[in-house]
């Protein structure tokens, strides 16, 4: 899995940054080029003359580029590189960027964007999957403020990896140590696994809520904010998909490198969707689209009335179920399903219903505008509940069943009811 892959090793100035000298052997040993970019604090323990020995590369120590000969990386990696501007260039090339140790200052620096070397500037400027191994004093670590990073940074989806417990530099025995380096290289090798997992695969996914206007300054709409749907576009993005998110109004930007649809109201959705839907192979329905909509819009603002008014509703299309139906051989359709009660039974009969190939139930106490979700993964024979994780965690999950589904045939129509659509 490292064969030919390019390893930035970040090292920040702590104590264990000796320890980042075993790592380094150990990616070498695997078949990694790596690259070792490092504090000028992390200097102050380790000299980068061990670094570039071990790693057979410059060590990258500033902003403004180094004199050392130029970087000697796999070819694919090479090409990328256009030699203008070194961090940026490395951010390009890296398959993967691991930091160890990372200390409770890095994090803080990396959870507010600061980019004051070239470790930092590195992090920010690549879309490589992001290990962090901390490392520091039992303390610093039990610190709320670090806890609120740590949160923070595995919301980004950064894989967390330790610290453990044991004895430490200060003389006290506590959380804080640097993972082991097997444990260290067991996570860079999985999430470079996970990010070449749906290579030329076309992902379509929607995100947000519709709004279906009552009059010219009103809205019908819902509460989703839109973070789930980014985070699966997110997810699809970096483990190798072209991926199309149609999207209607956010409480988030869309996330760069896929291709975005906005729109607003539940037909627009439909249209952008079915429009995008003949070219995918995986469809993920995580918009959440209101059931109806005005049965009739005013032209004027309607003026407060004494005693309230009656509003007549309309239904609008079943998005998920018409995209079913129409779906092509081999095309995959996940559908999510949102419900205030325990609903294993109404999300499978949902499944059904809809002719999907798999529904994630969640609740609008779980997940509804949070960072966080918890969803169970239903199928016709089976319901799989996750433990509460970040909501780029749940797209993992949710792709990693895709894969098993994918890799054993399923996404392919059966036959169907001609009223409703049902599988047979």
């Amino acid at each position: 899995m490292l064969r030919g892959r390019t390893v930035v090793v970040g090292v920040s100035g702590g104590i264990a940054a000796y320890k980042a000298c075993e790592l380094v052997r150990w990616l070498q040993q695997e078949g990694a080029s790596t690259v070792v970019v490092m504090t000028a604090a992390a200097a102050e323990f380790v000299t980068p003359l061990t670094f570039e020995t071990l790693s057979g590369n410059p060590v990258v120590r500033s902003l403004w580029g180094s004199q050392k000969p130029d970087l000697d990386l796999p070819e694919g990696a090479a090409r990328k590189r256009r030699g203008r501007v070194e961090h940026i260039d490395l951010a390009e090339a890296a398959d993967a960027v691991v930091i160890a140790p990372a200390t409770a200052d890095l994090m803080a620096r990396l959870v507010h964007g600061e980019a004051p070397d070239a470790l930092t500037a590195l992090v920010l400027a690549s879309r490589a999957p992001l290990v962090i191994c901390p490392a520091m004093d039992a303390e610093m670590w039990r610190h709320p403020a670090t806890r609120r990073n740590l949160t923070e940074l595995r919301r980004r989806g950064a894989t967390i990896v330790g610290p453990e417990s044991g004895a430490l530099a200060s003389g006290l025995e506590g959380p804080g140590r640097l993972a082991a380096i097997e444990r260290i290289g067991a996570a860079v090798a999985g999430v470079l696994a996970r990010r070449g997992s749906l290579e030329g695969v076309k992902v379509l996914v929607s995100a947000g809520r519709t709004e279906e206007a009552l009059d010219p300054v009103r809205v019908l709409t819902n509460r989703s904010s839109g973070r789930m749907g980014c985070a699966l576009a997110e997810v699809a993005r970096d483990r190798g998909a072209k991926v199309t998110l149609v999207a209607g109004p956010m409480d988030v930007e869309p996330p760069g490198g896929v291709e975005w649809v906005s729109v607003s109201t539940a037909a627009e959705m439909e249209t952008a969707l079915t429009r995008a839907a003949s070219t995918a192979d995986v469809i993920v329905m995580a918009a959440a689209v209101a059931d109806y909509r005005p049965a009739r819009q005013s032209r004027g603002k309607i003026e407060r009335r004494q005693g309230g008014i009656s509003l007549a509703l309309s239904p609008n299309p079943d998005v998920l179920a018409g995209l079913a139906r129409r779906r092509r051989p081999g095309q995959l359709l996940v559908g999510f399903a949102l419900e205030t009660t325990p609903g294993v039974a109404r999300a499978r009969s949902k499944l059904a219903d809809k002719g999907v190939d798999l529904m994630v139930l969640n609740s609008p106490k779980a997940g509804l505008g949070g960072d966080t979700n918890q969803v169970t993964l239903v199928e016709p024979r089976s319901a799989r509940r996750l433990p509460v994780m970040s909501k780029h965690q749940v797209a993992d999950a949710v792709y990693e069943r895709v894969l098993a589904l994918r890799a054993k045939g399923r996404g392919a129509p059966r036959a169907t009811s001609p009223r409703r659509g049902k599988r047979s």
